[in-house]
This record gives structure tokens, C-alpha cells and sequence, in this order.
């Protein structure tokens, strides 16, 4: 009976970790609005994911440039087609796609970037630190739009993949002053003066002691830019500095659009109510989670 104690309150220590963390969740499931906006980001994922078998058409096929060209919406297509005759519905369907997964990855960048910047710089402190925020605070004097425009200026355009690198690389700023901000609070705790009495190297500490302190206003953080990305690659895109022809993204269906938003309204207007609907439900997402991560602080594991 007395061996069995130790395992029993292994077993308590690693339930009491972990309810924090569910009550969380159980926080957000409880948000209406937050639960809608997750729901429809899931549905729009799912139609992305799917959509060469959703979309009715090929989102590049022209079948006929003069008989079929600006068509409003009919059962045939949904949302209308375009100047070159290619249903519009399709092709924010690929769009979504594009969109979605530019927005996603250059948000994973930003946030790996800026929370190993911030870490680094917070826990080591000092002379670094303050070189390492001024350098920030030169990066954030310059308007992020501006930036990304001359640098796509520079380089003629990108590839999807350059264009993920080019968001994420400019989006780190704003984390890493968060992160170093969490960490400069965190390295004073009893437990990371313990585990440095105990002789944990400086890496076991960050990683395994402070960095989790940072998950969750990181991942709230992340989830706002998500929105924010979304429509700053529709602008480049509608600038023609962004996703590169023939691909749609919402960026270049707008773009498409723009000459005849008075007789081809639904162009336009089909891509904007898509860009205001994922946006909408990313920051209903993002304040969901602010909230449930907010109610309990959540434990270092």
C-alpha cells in the first residue's frame, strides 16, 4: 500500500497540470461567438482542403472569353463570372486555398522567429538586450506596408514561398517585444531559481521553464495576425506584388474586379465579403481565447 503512494500522487500532480489547461478550453467551448468563428474558420478550411472536388469549375479555364464573360449569378454560376469568362465561385474557392495557407505559415514564422528573438534577448538582459530592442524598435519605426512593398518592389514579385518568408520575416517584431517583456517577469520566479540552484543549464530553464509561461498570450497573438496577414496579402496581391498569375487569391479576384464594379459587381464584391467573413471569424477566435486563457494562469509543464 505505501509503494503504491508515489504513482498515486504522480497521477494527481499530472491531472492538476493538465485541468488548467481544460478549463481553458472548456472557457472557450462556452463562448457563442468564439465557438462561430472557430466553426466557420473550420469550414472554410475544409472547402479549401477539398476544393478540387467542391469547386464547380476550373478556376482558370476561360471556356468562352466573349459569350460568357461578366455573366451575373445564375444556378450554372453562383457568384457570376469574370472578364475572361472563369466562374468566380471556383475561383474563390481555390483562392481560399492560397489565402488561408500564406496567412498560416507566415504567422508560424513570425511567431517562431519572434519568440526566440524575445526569449533571447530577455533572458540573457544586459548590453545585449538593449541592443537587441533597439534594433526592434528601428524595424518597428518602419510602417510594415510600406516595408513589404518596397521589398517585393526590389525583388519583382515572389513565389508563394517568398511571399510566406516576406510576411512572416517582417511580422516578428510585435512578438518579440511580448515575449522578451514575459520573459524579463519570468527568469525572477522562485521555480526558475530553483532549477538553476539545482544546476538546469540556462537552455533546460528557457525552454522548459519559461518559454511555456509565453504559450498563451503568443498563440492569442498569432491567431489576431492570422486576420491581419489575410488581408495584407490580399493588398499586395491586389497591387500585383503578391500571389503570382495565374493563382487565385482573393487579392486577384478583387483586382479582377476593380474595372467593372459597376456592371460586374458580384466579382468584387464576392472576394471582399469572403476576406470580411474569415477576418471577422479570426478575431472572434482570438478574443475567445484571450478570454479562456486570461480567467486562469497557465502552468509551466
Amino acid at each position: 500500500m505505501a509503494g503504491s503512494t508515489p504513482n498515486r500522487g504522480g497521477a494527481f500532480d499530472r491531472i492538476g497540470a493538465a485541468s488548467p489547461w481544460r478549463a481553458a478550453l472548456g472557457t472557450l467551448a462556452r463562448d457563442r461567438s468564439a465557438m462561430a468563428g472557430l466553426a466557420i474558420l473550420a469550414a472554410l478550411a475544409l472547402v479549401a482542403l477539398a476544393a478540387p472536388y467542391v469547386a464547380p469549375y476550373d478556376p482558370r479555364a476561360q471556356p468562352d472569353i466573349v459569350a460568357l464573360k461578366n455573366l451575373p449569378p445564375t444556378l450554372a454560376h453562383p457568384l457570376g463570372t469574370d472578364q475572361f469568362s472563369r466562374d468566380v465561385l471556383s475561383r474563390i474557392i481555390f483562392g481560399s486555398r492560397v489565402s488561408l495557407s500564406v496567412a498560416f505559415l507566415s504567422v508560424i514564422v513570425a511567431a517562431t522567429v519572434g519568440t526566440g528573438y524575445g526569449a533571447i534577448a530577455g533572458y540573457v538582459g544586459g548590453k545585449l538586450d538593449g541592443l537587441m530592442m533597439r534594433i526592434v524598435d528601428a524595424l518597428l519605426s518602419i510602417p510594415r506596408v510600406l516595408l513589404l512593398i518596397a521589398i517585393a518592389t526590389l525583388w519583382n514579385g515572389f513565389a508563394l514561398t517568398g511571399l510566406v518568408l516576406l510576411l512572416g520575416l517582417t511580422g516578428w517584431f510585435g512578438v518579440s517585444r511580448l515575449v522578451r517583456t514575459l520573459v524579463l517577469s519570468a527568469r525572477e520566479d522562485e521555480f526558475v531559481t530553483a532549477a538553476r540552484a539545482l544546476g538546469a543549464s540556462h537552455t533546460r530553464i528557457l525552454i522548459h521553464h519559461i518559454l511555456p509561461q509565453v504559450i498563451s498570450p503568443v498563440l492569442v497573438a498569432a491567431t489576431l495576425a492570422i486576420g491581419n496577414v489575410i488581408v495584407i496579402e490580399a493588398g499586395l496581391t491586389f497591387l500585383g506584388m503578391g500571389v503570382p498569375p495565374p493563382s487565385a487569391s482573393w487579392g486577384s479576384i478583387f483586382y479582377d474586379g476593380k474595372d467593372v464594379v459597376g456592371t460586374a459587381w458580384w466579382i468584387s464584391i464576392s472576394a471582399g465579403v469572403a476576406l470580411v467573413i474569415t477576418v471577422l471569424a479570426v478575431n472572434l477566435v482570438a478574443d475567445g481565447l484571450r478570454e479562456a486563457l486570461n480567467a486562469r494562469q497557465l502552468p509551466a509543464r
